[in-house]
């Protein structure tokens, strides 16, 4: 899995779980793909402080997700669905067919 992807993804399930400043951090630099720089300029404070938020921030979601794995299940239920739609692509042309395959579309949703 992409390292861009999954800490989107650990942010979607988790972010939440963050302080308020570390999720405001956070997302600015790889949501919203500011540099540490630019953030600590904003709240006029050191980019090493930006930094050590958003290590400590990416470390919290890591952990979490090393506890509960919900992002890893999400990932292997996702690649499942997939390979069933592409299972199900090889059916012949039915009502039935296309109902299976938007059914299980939904799941990745």
């Amino acid at each position: 899995m992409d390292e861009p992807f999954l800490r989107t993804m650990l942010f979607d399930y988790y972010g939440d779980l963050l302080t308020d400043k570390q999720k405001e951090y956070y997302d600015l630099h790889y949501m919203s793909d500011l540099s540490l720089f630019e953030i600590a300029e904003m709240y006029g404070t050191s980019r090493q402080a930006v930094w050590d938020i958003i290590r400590r921030a990416e470390q919290t979601l890591r952990d979490i997700e090393a506890k509960t794995g919900l992002v890893a299940r999400a990932m292997q239920r996702r690649a499942a669905v997939a390979e069933l739609v592409s299972l199900a692509e090889t059916l012949p042309d039915s009502a039935a067919k296309r109902e299976l395959v938007r059914r299980l579309e939904e799941l990745t949703d």
